[in-house]
């Protein structure tokens, strides 16, 4: 009798994954030989992703923050030594989370352009500066899967025609049908190079030093694989999928959001779950909202997604003093599932974009937009839109200027719009993302900008720790007052089960002038009523609007007022907000 030994469950679900990933495409080996490939370079010997406790991957707790390795710096210093001197002296118990952004070797796009996967820029540091910062916080790093930079090993062997990488970049006939290609540059998709192997045109979706990889190859699959093991063992417990929509590309489509890149992305969640069952994936997807939400799946994609509309239309109505399409807005967001959440973010060190922004804000309101922020020292970065017209794609301005005004012009309500706009984040469904320059109040840096030629350095400035730290500790500096108020506000949500990135959110009409939600926990234990002034207006409210228990003690967990007669009238001064709890 001939015994023939089962494979296990995990290999079998790869194998599934694998079929949908390359059906169609010319393999030279088999969906099992390359699923055993792929479990033997996440170290997976076996898995019961059933066991996961979803609910248990963030709560109310869970703060984030975005940074640079280098976004603080001190001579004779390794910056990532000095990015955790900062943490541990300005960020204790505020934040949880920490994204660094991308820390490797790198050519070009302030280090998206990635030349070594396996290694830390010595400019920076080493993993085991990685390693210690994430042995304080959950790190976030990013997977830049769709392109590597033109000076990286593997496009040189690509040149050369030989070695690791020689097959591993997208390439088209010169005479490709592109025209359907949705992109968010306007450089030439197409850049004609010289190999052993006679003339390629490779595919470049954002520049001519960004590389595309061929993932229709099982080799390249696997390589990221090994890089996830990697990030894996140095701490890493969050990846943030970099411009994952296009990593699959079809000539003749739209190469972006493909069924395949959907697979890609489940094929990723199993193996991260299986080595590691607290580890989350957050995919990075800069589309308009309903492309944006696709990237759950059915709970078995991303963990988490940007919530990219945020931004364009908090500014929009803090600039315009109407709420209404953020309102309505909040209306259509579906409820998270346990496992998966939001991440509400209004900052980062890319610009604001505004394609998610599109069938939510009317043309004329995003080119009002666009000339308001121009006016506060923004820059616009532009994309190729229908017929080959550029269109604005996103705003590269800092929040703090961003917020200094109305579409009337500049006012003197520049810190409370700056402090209302963080207070309405954290209140969102979702789990919250601030960007280092944020928290800092940082403006724009224009000296970097002439410096390195890119508009996105506005907003990616340097800070000398020793200068830092002596306007953090100057009472009457601004940063000081916006750091010491950011940290105020996150300390009281890390307090409220109401907060939790899933507890349940529901939307309050108040009118334009003022923006509502009720959160309620989990457990049913805890209601959070809040309302921020989004005018530069004074505004009166009914509590009796809002249907207050009258049988629960109601107090605003911001200024500490108890609330003795939920029919009162009260006043929101210009951008204030308010966060009424009620106290069982």
């Amino acid at each position: 009798m001939q015994i023939v030994s089962e494979s296990p469950s995990h290999q079998l679900q790869v194998e599934h994954q694998l079929s949908v990933i390359y059906d169609g495409v010319e393999l030279s080996e088999s969906y099992e030989s390359i699923a055993s490939r792929l479990l033997q370079a996440m170290k997976i010997s076996s898995c019961n992703r059933d066991a996961i406790d979803q609910s248990a991957l963030w709560s109310e707790n869970d703060v984030m923050l975005i940074t640079y390795g280098d976004s603080v710096y001190q001579e004779g210093q390794k910056p990532l030594t000095t990015l955790k001197y900062f943490l541990t002296e300005y960020c204790q118990d505020a934040i949880s989370n920490v994204h660094i952004l991308p820390f490797f070797p790198y050519s070009s796009d302030d280090g998206f352009s990635v030349i070594d996967y396996s290694s830390v820029n010595e400019s920076l540091g080493s993993w085991e500066d990685v390693t210690a910062i994430a042995k304080d916080y959950r790190v976030m790093a990013d997977l830049v899967l769709n392109h590597c930079s033109a000076r990286s090993a593997w496009f040189q062997n690509f040149l050369r025609g030989e070695g690791k990488g020689c097959d591993f970049f997208f390439t088209a006939e010169a005479n490709a049908d592109i025209s359907q290609v949705v992109r968010p540059r306007t450089s030439d998709l197409l850049k004609e190079v010289h190999t052993a192997n006679g003339e390629k045109h490779v595919w470049c979706t954002f520049s001519h030093d960004q590389v595309d990889f061929d993932f229709r190859n099982p080799e390249v699959l696997i390589t990221f694989a090994e890089v996830i093991r990697l990030y894996l063992d140095k701490g890493v417990r969050v990846f943030r999928l970099d411009a994952v929509a296009f990593v699959w590309k079809i000539e003749g489509t739209t190469s972006i959001n493909l069924e395949q890149t959907h697979e890609i992305v489940r094929l990723l969640r199993s193996l991260i779950e299986c080595a590691c069952p607290d580890a989350v994936i957050i995919t990075e997807t800069n589309v308009p909202m309903a492309e944006n939400l696709s990237y759950f799946g059915n709970g078995n994609e991303a963990h988490a997604v940007y919530n990219f509309s945020l931004p364009p239309l908090l500014l929009h109505t803090l600039t315009s003093g109407d709420s209404k399409h953020l309102t309505d807005w909040v209306l259509g967001m579906p409820k998270t599932q346990s496992g998966t959440t939001y991440l509400n973010f209004i900052a980062s060190h890319d610009g604001i974009g505004l394609r998610p922004a599109e069938g939510l804000l009317t043309p004329d309101e995003i080119d009002r937009l666009v000339n308001t922020m121009q006016l506060f020292g923004g820059k616009i970065s532009w994309r190729q839109g229908e017929k080959g017209i550029p269109k604005a794609y996103e705003i590269n301005i800092s929040l703090v200027d961003a917020l200094s005004g109305t579409l009337r012009g500049q006012d003197d309500y520049a810190t409370e719009r700056f402090l209302c706009a963080h207070a309405i984040m954290l209140s969102l469904e979702g789990l919250p993302a601030i960007y280092i320059h944020s928290l800092l109040g940082t403006p724009n840096d224009h000296k970097r900008v002439l410096h390195t030629g890119q508009n996105r350095s506005i907003n990616r400035h340097r800070w000398e720790y020793g200068e830092l730290s002596e306007n953090l500790k100057d009472p009457e500096n601004r940063q000081s007052h916006i750091h010491k108020k950011m940290k105020a506000l996150l300390a009281i949500r890390k307090q409220q089960a109401a907060f939790h990135p899933n507890a349940l959110q529901f939307p309050l009409h108040l009118g334009t002038s003022l923006f509502g939600i009720s959160r309620k926990s989990l457990d049913g234990r805890q209601e959070i009523v809040c309302i921020s002034n989004v005018s530069d207006w004074s505004q009166e409210l009914s509590l009796c609007e809002l249907n207050l228990d009258a049988s629960q003690t109601w107090i605003d967990l911001i200024s500490g007022q108890q609330i003795s007669d939920v029919k009162a009238l009260i006043g929101l001064q210009p951008y204030e907000t308010i966060w009424l709890s009620s106290v069982s």
